[in-house]
């Protein structure tokens, strides 16, 4: 990190705790029982010469473990090798600037915590706790721990020329100086270029084919309302987080050789489209299990439960994301869908024979004037992730950390989805979705840290049974493991 430092840091006055240690940050509240984890965690990144991403997992560790309390107000921030990594949670808040850079981040805006991957221009990054004052220009923190209220970051100036030299890590300074080389000044604040990466297709090819369904309505009952008695005691509170868009600098061209004519401007086939929409949550399938518990430019407040039409072949996934993907494998058409009863309203649209109005067009169903008959079941909607991946619901899927190879997907029963958390709280095997007649079921398959579900208009979570099929309603929150999140949506196209 000392070649990533983040210029001259400035401490903001107040009752809070503040660390600069090899070109990481960290604000946190001093009271709080967890303090010395996160220094800890800041000392030892910093002298194993970690980046910021790897200050913000080590961050969300040490949180996860504390799920069940109050969140912690604390705020991480360094350098990494797409740009500027920052977490904040709680109370605390980050303010990133620079060029055409304008992200405002506060951990009370999130149910667990917030963080972002800018890899736009920086200029300035600043943290705070509330209360903290402004800071004196002629004040500075090259390294250690002090108290304060917060921190600003100037990567404007030239911190190793104001203090003699680069900062250093822990690591770094045991081992004698090279000698002095002469090098060509980079410009102020400026980082690697962004690395971007792109997930590997799946080779996933399900060769299932649907049996018929055996669901036999009863018309003259009302569609079953939810009654959440799962656990008695509804559990914590919610876990989940959005983000907004980020988008990366455009990709540079290099100029044709001198004696090369150009490539023809003029290319058949429609243009590539970047996805635009980050994951909301940091990803290491290799990190521990926890206990169960919890802006670019023009960047507007994401709600991840909003569905955003995309074109075929985009997924989450997007450069300079903090997250790994939920990952699927692909969904070709069946040759035939499940056989129910169901009814057509007036614009030829099959429904649910229990519902009064028509989930596509919203016309009014007359029970007495429709003939049920069985046809194919249109897909019942679809399951949104917190990281912006939409699962169509027109079969059964199997989420988990590794579902590939589990028997309800080798036998062709479900499709997978890869779900990974920063806690390791997703088991390998974690959750089925299952299709009944016109009814969504969670089944969770005995994973260690649960399935929990927030029902419409309901602001508290229900553990749900383990090897127990829940029916969930449109609207319903699903909690998977302590922070990922999605949710039921029932529109549906005609």
């Amino acid at each position: 990190m000392t070649e990533q430092g983040v210029g001259v840091v400035r401490p903001l006055p107040g009752d809070g705790l503040i660390a600069h240690m090899g070109g990481l940050l960290l604000v946190c509240d001093a009271a709080d029982a967890v303090a010395d984890d996160l220094v800890a965690a800041v000392r030892e990144t910093a002298a194993a010469g970690g980046d910021g991403r790897a200050l913000a997992r080590r961050a969300a560790q040490v949180l996860a473990r504390t799920m069940t309390a109050e969140p912690i107000a604390c705020a991480v921030a360094g350098r990494t090798g797409g740009g500027i990594a920052v977490l904040v949670s709680g109370d605390a808040q980050a303010s990133i600037t620079g060029p055409g850079t304008d992200v405002h981040l506060d951990g009370k805006n999130a149910l667990t915590w917030t963080d972002r991957l800018v890899t736009t221009p920086v200029t300035s990054v600043e943290l705070r706790l509330p209360g903290a004052g402004r800071p004196l220009r002629q004040s500075r923190l090259d390294s250690g721990v002090i108290p304060g209220g917060g921190v600003v970051s100037d990567l404007g100036e030239d911190a190793g020329a104001q203090a003699g030299g680069p900062s250093r890590s822990p690591a770094e300074s045991s081992r004698p100086a090279p000698p002095a080389e002469p090098s060509h000044a980079a410009p102020a604040g400026a980082g690697p270029s962004p690395v971007v990466s792109e997930p590997a297709p799946s080779s996933y090819e399900p060769s299932f084919e649907p049996a018929p369904s055996s669901y036999e309505p009863s018309f003259g009952s009302a569609a079953p309302s939810y009654e959440p008695s799962f656990g008695g005691e509804p559990s914590g509170p919610p876990f989940g987080q959005g983000h907004g868009p980020a988008e990366g600098p455009p990709p540079v061209t290099p100029p044709p050789p001198v004696n090369v004519p150009p490539p023809p401007s003029d290319l058949s086939g429609p243009p590539l489209r970047e996805y635009e929409q980050p994951p909301a949550l940091l990803t290491d399938p290799e990190m521990p299990h926890a206990g169960r518990g919890g802006h670019g430019p023009g960047e507007q407040e994401f709600d991840p439960f909003l569905l955003h039409p995309e074109p075929p072949g985009e997924h989450a996934g997007a450069p300079g994301s903090m997250l790994e993907p939920t990952e699927m494998g692909p969904t070709p058409e069946p040759p035939s869908r499940p056989m129910v009863y169901g009814v057509d309203c007036q614009n030829d649209h099959f429904n649910d024979p229990r519902v009064p109005y028509c989930a596509v067009c919203g016309v009014a169903l007359v029970q007495r004037n429709l003939v049920p008959y069985k046809g194919e079941r249109p897909p019942l909607g679809v399951l949104l992730l917190d990281d912006g991946v939409a699962l169509t619901l027109d079969a059964d899927y199997l989420l988990g950390r590794d579902p590939d190879r589990a028997p309800e997907v080798t036998s062709g029963e479900a499709r997978p989805a890869r779900v990974t958390s920063p806690d390791g709280s997703v088991s390998r095997r974690h959750l089925r979705v299952r299709l009944d007649g016109w009814d969504v079921n969670l089944l969770d398959l005995g994973s260690v840290n649960g399935t929990q579900v927030q029902p419409p208009g309901d602001p508290n979570f229900y553990d749900i049974p383990p090897n127990e099929p829940v029916p969930i309603l449109p609207g319903t929150t699903v909690r998977i493991g302590v922070s990922r999140t999605m949710r039921y949506d029932s529109h549906r196209q005609a």
